[in-house]
């Protein structure tokens, strides 16, 4: 893996701090069985700089400081934002993004959620939390993330920026 450059860990920064911001503003629909986290739209920027993983699950944690679920969901929640942004990194189609964050989200927090609201029925907790949150990740991811991705690639922006950007044969 190639050295993070001090212009990498400050974008990185940026976006955890953009993530932060975005997730406690809109805290009543960010958290509980039924989430529309819309800053999880930025976790297509993976797929285009790959380091920027860092910085969503760096925001992700600091989010989750707020957490009205448990402190569970301080390092379940931010673990399952780091795994989908790493998988998300290792697309080859910026179609596709949406479906790491999806999966590893449903599973891992519907898994907790399911272990917090409803312990003697873990399983039909797991598969309602899971699927509703689940649900709410797909949604953004489409309809934000997707056109974020779109309007990235059209526009340059990160190559602008000079940072290290994923380039593809």
């Amino acid at each position: 893996m190639k050295k993070l450059t001090t212009r990498d860990l400050a974008f990185c920064g940026v976006i955890a701090a953009l993530y932060a911001v975005i997730t406690l503003a809109i805290a009543p629909f960010a958290y509980g069985p039924i989430q529309f986290r819309i800053s999880e739209a930025l976790c297509v920027l993976p797929f285009f700089v790959p380091v920027t993983s860092l910085g969503l699950f760096v925001g992700c944690l600091v989010a989750n400081l707020f957490s009205t679920v448990t402190t569970l969901d301080i390092v379940i929640g931010s673990a399952a934002t780091l795994l989908g942004c790493l998988w998300t990194a290792k697309l080859r189609t910026k179609w596709l993004t949406p479906l790491p964050t999806t999966i590893v989200n449903g599973v891992m927090v519907g898994a907790m959620l399911a272990a917090v609201y409803t312990p003697d029925a873990f399983w039909q907790g797991f598969l309602v939390n899971g699927l509703q949150v689940a649900a709410g990740e797909l949604a953004v991811m489409v309809i934000l993330g997707l056109p974020l991705a779109v309007w990235l690639e059209k526009s340059k922006v990160l190559k602008r920026l000079t940072i290290q950007v994923r380039t593809f044969a």
